[in-house]
């Protein structure tokens, strides 16, 4: 068994149903087990992967990948999904890291990598398209592959499947490993975190590249037999008619995002009812933008976890979305959960300290860098580096990154609680907290804000910390800017802010 298997039931039990539908084509799950099949066969026959190898994609959100991901899954083989949304030079890095045996490459990109070729020569490359005479043809190909069924298969769930890159925004990038048995207790996971079962009509418009976009809701709708409306990218207007249109049931949608369909003017005026909740996590969540989202009768479900899990960690269930607002949950289904001190010692609730985890969800370990997974991973447990608290009950409450921590004058600062006051400001869109160099203090606050008002004052804002932060958390300056730097996720990138800032004269 794999996880190409969980397509291989539904084709034998509901094989007219629809499992994948984008822009101008469906495919049932029948249709889709044709296509792994064919597509396994391309890899074993043509370019003779062997289990272990890399096949590298690079594209928008299309049945291509899910079906490329599907066919490495029965193989063997290791995907590694790139972000689109790096420059050539960066993917240069990645595929010199890992290597990989062939790079396949939708037609939307072909001109990218045909013009920068000195960037793409590490490996084999294959086109989506059919009129470009620098690749050679998938389709063409794929007429002259012997299908590689199920019963074919000497892949299993211990067998290494997904190869993600992190965003690097502390350094290079790192490759997270994730094997079979990763994927499917992450389905599991996301199962019971969603009630998701096989009538449900899930939209995907998360960038699959990413575990968030794949893994959230993406490949557990199709281990349950569900039907997924694929996005190639996020757009707002599209979003909002797919979930009336479309009658989605659930969605993930980044905190970005979530801003985006709130100022629409058309979203109050969708028929939202198939809508039974949204998922958001990968950055903490403004407690004003929760309650935006529940005013409209929304249950925001908020997920919390990383590459290196999968993603999922813990959760709230729908039941608790309102009861427990900016808490992201317990700990998952299949997934275990410790704060502790740097001592490695268990703290109590309401203690901060770093979030550890421990399941079959949490990666294998970095792509050949031994040393720095052993920096994360201790006794079994996944170091994430993140700052938390649980309250009596188990609730988990994010306070941000321990690498984020400001120390000024020997006290410790959480950007997340600046960052906390300074959302409840109507005028205040969003704004992120970042220490600077200070010749006196070591380090000092700085915020970096985003306003709908430009008249908004310095004076206005620093009442909001009257009463409610020590003197030595208010922000030493106030920077405001028109938006904030994210990567594809969504995630405010804080070592590009922080160089946006420099230590005054």
């Amino acid at each position: 068994m794999n996880v190409a298997s969980w397509i291989d039931s539904h084709a034998r039990f509901v094989p007219e149903k629809v499992a994948l539908s984008c822009p101008g084509r469906e495919y049932t799950y029948h249709n889709l087990a044709l296509e792994v099949a064919l597509v396994s066969g391309l890899l074993v026959s043509h370019l003779k992967i062997k289990p272990g190898d890399r096949i590298a994609y690079l594209g928008y959100n299309t049945p291509e990948l899910v079906i490329l991901l599907l066919a490495c899954a029965r193989t063997g083989a290791i995907l590694l999904p790139l972000n689109w949304r790096l420059t050539p030079s960066e993917h240069r890095f990645i595929l010199q890291d890992c290597l990989p045996s062939a790079l396949f490459v939708d037609e939307a990109f072909t001109p990218q990598v045909g013009d920068n070729s000195k960037d793409y020569t590490t490996t084999k490359r294959y086109s989506y398209a059919d009129n470009d005479d620098r690749f050679e043809s998938v389709n063409r190909l794929l007429t002259e592959a012997d299908p590689v069924e199920g019963s074919g298969s000497k892949a299993g769930y211990d067998s290494l499947l997904l190869l993600c890159y992190t965003s690097g925004t502390t350094g290079k990038p790192k490759g997270t490993l994730l094997d079979q048995k990763a994927l499917l207790t992450n389905a599991l996971n996301s199962i019971d975190m969603h009630d998701l079962s096989s009538g449900d009509r899930v939209l995907s418009t998360l960038p699959l590249f990413h575990v968030g976009g794949l893994n959230i809701q993406t490949l557990p709708a199709l281990y349950v037999g569900a039907t997924v409306i694929l996005h190639p990218v996020f757009d707002p207007q599209q979003t909002l008619r797919a979930l009336q249109e479309e009658e989605i049931n659930l969605v993930v949608l980044v905190p970005a995002q979530l801003h985006a369909l709130l100022k629409s003017p058309d979203f109050n005026k969708i028929d939202r009812s198939a809508l039974r909740s949204i998922t958001t996590g990968s950055t903490m969540i403004p407690l004003p933008l929760i309650e935006s989202v529940h005013q409209y009768g929304i249950k925001l479900i908020q997920v919390y976890g990383s590459t290196e899990t999968a993603p999922i960690a813990t959760y709230l269930k729908a039941a608790q979305a309102i009861t427990h607002a900016g808490s992201a949950g317990q700990p998952a289904l299949h997934c275990e959960l410790r704060i502790v001190n740097s001592d490695f010692e268990d703290l109590k609730p309401g203690e901060s300290g770093e979030i550890l985890v421990r399941g079959e969800n949490v990666m294998r370990g970095y792509w050949n860098a031994p040393e720095t997974t052993a920096e994360v991973m201790r006794e079994g447990w996944f170091c994430s580096g993140d700052i938390g608290h649980q309250d009596e009950d188990g609730n988990l409450y994010i306070d941000g990154r321990s690498k984020e921590l400001i120390i000024s004058g020997g006290e410790n600062i959480y950007p997340a609680e600046v960052e906390n006051i300074l959302a409840q400001h109507p005028s205040i869109i969003e704004a992120s907290v970042v220490g600077r160099a200070d010749q006196r203090w070591g380090e000092v606050p700085v915020a970096v804000i985003v306003s709908t008002d430009a008249s908004l004052t310095h004076d206005e804002i620093y009442s909001l910390f009257e009463g409610r932060l020590a003197k030595f958390k208010h922000p030493a300056e106030l920077v405001f800017v028109d938006s904030l730097p994210r990567n594809a996720m969504g995630k405010i990138e804080k070592e590009k802010i922080k160089k946006m800032i420099s230590e005054p004269d």
